[in-house]
């Protein structure tokens, strides 16, 4: 009996070590697809919830790979949904498609020509914050598991979701639309697991955090009204451009006066304002707008009620009126403590454990959060940057001259394809 049960251990042992092999190989014949779709997307972005070409090619690959394909999802977003040959519980990973208004400046020869407007300025279209490369594994990974159909244990639903960084004249979109819509029911999905590459962080690590990894995100806009007059004769006026620069050193004020940054960490940033149209006439008007990042519900609820009061009384006390209007925005990024702590060595037997890093939440936002407040999720980084060159001569995210060091595709899918196979095994 005994060595009945030595020999079947003995079996089980070679059996696994065939398919990680083979799961290995796959991996490794995938890489320069992965590479070559990337540079795709990067030379032909779109930005939020007008990425038409990008969901056709995303589309086409996984009805290629004989996935059952939805498109359509909120406005532009992709879903495949690959039935493995055995019954399990279902996993969802997801990959963001939108580009940014960046004019790229980098020297890449796949660099983005492209031209559009956004907020009625003319500027570049760039996939300047990675999700061209979260496409690209995306898409490599549901090619690994296409061709491991018959072994896996459940189902695996691919979301390609439009518009993370923030839909257009206030139009629905992105993760939000694509919950509404139903993207995590039918199958109903158990678990999701998401992630984004990082420009400052060492190609082969990954990086990862238990409960809050990523901020709350708001948008605001102000508009600040004066009196119009000639610029030789701002005594005739009320100058909504100087009360404005007094608004915005009064927002950075409220960051480090009225809050506990040893508690979580705040942002407040005003990203455009826009006003007046020669050098020699103060405008009627100005228009503002930003953001508010925050890592603590009780601190944003705070900083909402601050702002709404200081800036119309800032207006009021140079003579002007102020309005402001503050969005909902991106819940915190939350990963799930149970989950993290089941998929921790998952990650290890993807980077080695060396590499596994746990790091401090980051004030960057994810619409990823709309799917962890219905299912166990869990997101983390995945490291983009060339291990010759030091952090500070590289461009960071949403700049002009971001840069991604390649060889680290091939280890997105390798640690998506572990998550979800050890996920569907457990």
């Amino acid at each position: 009996m005994k060595t009945t049960f030595l020999c079947f251990l003995l079996l089980l042992s070679i059996s696994l070590q065939s398919q990680n092999q083979n799961t290995i190989k796959l991996i490794d014949e995938v890489e320069s697809k992965v590479i070559e779709w990337r540079r795709y997307f990067h030379e032909n972005p779109e930005l939020s919830n007008r990425e038409f070409n990008t969901a056709k090619k995303i589309a086409e690959h996984l009805r290629e790979l004989g996935l059952e394909v939805q498109t359509g999802v909120a406005h532009t977003g992709v879903v495949g949904i690959l039935r493995g040959g055995k019954k399990g519980k279902v996993v969802a990973l997801r990959a963001d498609i939108d580009a940014l208004p960046v004019t790229e400046r980098t020297s890449v020869p796949f660099a983005s020509k492209v031209k559009s407007t956004y907020n009625g300025i003319a500027t570049g279209v760039m996939h300047a914050c990675g999700h061209d490369s979260h496409i690209a594994i995306l898409m490599g990974t549901a090619e690994v598991l296409s061709k491991m159909r018959k072994d896996i244990k459940g189902t695996v639903k691919f979301i390609f979701q439009p518009a993370e960084e923030g839909t257009p004249n206030e139009e629905e979109g992105g993760a939000k639309m694509m919950v509404k819509e139903g993207v995590l029911e039918n199958p109903a999905v158990d678990a999701i697991f998401g992630l984004h590459i990082k420009a400052l962080i060492d190609v082969g690590v990954v990086a990862y955090k238990p409960g809050g990894i990523m901020a709350a995100e708001q948008s605001f806009e102000i508009i600040v009204k004066g009196k119009q007059a000639h610029g030789s004769r701002p005594w005739e006026g009320i100058d909504p451009i100087v009360i404005s620069a007094q608004i915005i050193n009064g927002l950075q004020t409220i960051v480090s006066r009225d809050t506990e940054l040893t508690k979580e960490a705040a942002v407040i940033t005003v990203g455009l304002i826009r006003g007046g149209i020669r050098s020699n006439i103060i405008p009627e008007e100005v228009k503002m707008i930003g953001t508010i990042r925050t890592l603590d519900y009780g601190m944003q609820d705070k900083l909402n009620k601050i702002i709404k009061k200081r800036v119309p009384a800032i207006a009021a006390a140079f003579g002007g009126e102020a309005t402001i209007i503050v969005h909902e925005g991106y819940p915190i990024t939350y990963n799930d403590h149970d989950l993290t702590k089941q998929m921790l060595p998952s990650l290890e037997k993807s980077v080695g454990k060396e590499n596994v890093r746990l790091v401090d939440a980051v004030t960057g936002a994810e619409d990823f959060s709309y799917y962890q407040q219905k299912v166990p999720g869990m997101f983390f980084f995945l490291g983009g940057k060339p291990l010759n060159v030091a952090k500070e001569n590289l461009a960071s995210h949403h700049t002009p001259d971001f840069y991604l060091d390649e060889s680290g595709f091939k280890l997105g899918v390798k640690t998506f394809v572990n998550l979800t196979l050890d996920y569907l095994e457990k």
